[in-house]
């Protein structure tokens, strides 16, 4: 991968973080609102493949410039394990949340006719309000943070999420491993999310991306959908434990994992490594 200058990396974060969520959260709207079918034809596994081809297409775009990071919780996790210089950090993360509120735009303008329509509903992040703390087309659950789930309940769905999520990226890139060909690598980080919100994503609504979060969140309130901000949630699982999971993640990788990878072999031509990230977010 040539260097482009930090620039070129922003801009790449900026553009596959927008992508990200362009197609994330929108089809978030498209299930929610669902425009062209009737509702019973959408369910969760609608939203599930479609963050996670999101993810794919993201990581395709971004990754030859930026090593498509899209995900504060991985840059951070990549400068504590893999040497990603702490000094891209902060920039990485204000692109990254940069693409993510303007991601937003691009569904709010797409499907601005059924939002209004809607009242501005939550498709925009996880947690209280969101389509994730209601039963799909019935009555609106109670209690918790995200339906009948508890804060920290929630928290600890974060967690595992993101720790899984990082598995997958640094797998995706490491050729003392399964050693992916022919450039596969974000099918990997795609069928990674998509395992993640089949298999964890109920309780939290599976952002394992603080930028995923936190950007949409702030457009959303610009756009009118209430309570967005209110009490703590908005900080706590989507934002402060993703980092922790992440970075968690990457530690017991090194610690299970790499020591018992055979040595690295000279790569052939017809292995083409994957990128150093070839990571993403949801």
């Amino acid at each position: 991968m040539k260097s482009r200058g930090l620039f070129g990396e922003l801009v790449a974060e900026f553009f596959g973080t927008f992508i990200l969520i362009l197609l994330g959260d929108g089809v978030v709207a498209e299930v929610g609102l669902a425009p062209r079918l009737a509702s019973q034809a959408y369910n969760w596994n609608t939203i599930t493949i479609g963050w996670a081809f999101a993810v794919v297409v993201a990581v395709y775009v971004a990754g030859g410039v930026s090593g498509a990071h899209i995900n504060p919780a991985v840059t951070i996790a990549l400068a504590v394990k893999r040497g990603f210089p702490w000094a891209k950090v902060v920039p990485y993360i204000i692109a990254q949340i940069a693409g993510a509120f303007v991601g937003a735009l691009g569904v709010y303008l797409v499907y601005h006719d059924g939002l209004v329509n809607a009242g501005m509903p939550n498709v925009w992040c996880t947690g209280p309000g969101s389509v994730f703390g209601q039963a799909f087309w019935g009555g609106t659950a109670s209690g918790g943070a995200v339906g009948q789930y508890s804060l920290l309940n929630a928290s600890l769905a974060e967690f595992f999420g993101t720790m899984v999520l990082l598995w997958g990226v640094l797998a995706s890139g490491d050729q003392k491993n399964m050693g992916l060909s022919f450039n596969l690598g974000p099918f990997l980080v795609g069928g990674t999310v998509l395992a993640v919100g089949l298999s964890l994503g109920g309780p939290s609504g599976y952002a394992i991306n603080p930028a995923r979060d936190l950007g949409p969140r702030l457009f959303g309130t610009l756009a009118g959908t209430p309570n967005l901000f209110n009490g703590i949630y908005w900080l706590v699982p989507p934002v402060i434990v993703t980092i922790i999971g992440g970075t968690i993640g990457a530690i017991l990788y090194d610690w299970f994992i790499s020591p018992f990878l055979p040595a690295k072999e000279a790569p052939s031509q017809a292995a083409t490594p994957a990128t150093v990230s070839n990571v993403s977010q949801k």
